[in-house]
């Protein structure tokens, strides 16, 4: 059992325990290193009555009802999260900068690799940390986080109602056209994607573009560049003949908004959203 490299368990509590790890290392089969470990990258939950929360204390007593979740992947835990650099900190929320292979929010097998609990981290766990929008995990970016439930809303309501201006740049195969909208339905939803060429590599058949949207659909930018055979270079699900060594090439390079701090217009911006080579 301790060479385990999944596991998923949901247990119903039957006998009060003062130690949730020693109960779960008892029921699993694995070391309770690995479920302190595991406990602390977020792969542990609990239910009492409705609240399904994580866990992350080893030694939390446990009560008769009460269930304890445990989603065990070695090779997720086994990732170690990078540091991410935060831009700007207005207090009530800050810009960060999400690396590739970050997620924007944790999953039931941890959330050690997420932005969010990344940030909450590095600002030394003295500050709440919400999530007002998201990137894909295979997209690098800015992304804004809120530090309290007011800030949140006010956020999360400015990205609804397009107040928000999110500008991505991507390398996408072939030649793409100076101008184009797509307006392309996804999911039987309306769905606006504008582009706009910057740049065309003649020797690797690559161009470059600068990316709005008016809409907000599940993996818009890359499904809509694919229905025009202009997939985004190294898309792994989207598109063909687009691979390529640097994995996804698209970049959600600048926000512009009215803070509602300062109740200036703040931008956020990437000075190279691809850097070049000297």
């Amino acid at each position: 059992m301790t060479n385990l490299q999944k596991l998923t368990l949901n247990h119903t509590v039957t006998e009060a325990s003062p130690s949730a790890c020693k109960l779960l290392a008892t029921i699993s089969g694995l070391p309770k290193g690995r479920i302190k470990d595991a406990m602390n990258k977020g792969a542990v939950t609990i239910k009492r009555g409705k609240k399904t929360l994580r866990l992350r204390r080893a030694e939390t007593a446990v009560k008769p009802g009460e269930v304890l979740g445990l989603h065990y992947d070695a090779a997720l835990l086994s990732l170690k999260a990078p540091h991410v650099s935060c831009l700007e900190d207005r207090m009530g929320y800050s810009v960060w900068f999400k690396p590739a292979g970050v997620m924007s929010q944790g999953n039931q097998f941890g959330d050690h690799m997420s932005i969010l609990r990344i940030a909450e981290i590095q600002l030394g766990m003295k500050r709440e940390v919400f999530l007002v929008h998201r990137l894909d995990r295979e997209t690098r970016g800015l992304m804004i986080i809120a530090h309290n439930k007011k800030m949140a809303a006010v956020l999360s309501n400015m990205f609804q109602e397009h107040k928000i201006t999110k500008r991505y740049r991507a390398i996408v195969k072939g030649k793409a056209p100076e101008k184009r909208t797509i307006d392309t339905p996804l999911d039987g939803k309306p769905s606006i994607t504008h582009v706009t060429r910057i740049a065309y590599e003649e020797t690797l058949d690559t161009s470059e573009l600068d990316i709005t949207l008016e809409t907000g659909r599940t993996h818009q930018i890359r499904r809509h560049l694919a229905s025009i055979d202009h997939p985004i270079m190294g898309d792994p699900k989207y598109g063909k003949d687009n691979k390529n060594r640097q994995g996804l090439q698209l970049v959600a390079y600048a926000l512009e908004f009215m803070c509602p701090i300062k109740r200036q217009q703040a931008i956020f911006a990437l000075p190279e959203p691809f850097p070049r080579k000297p």
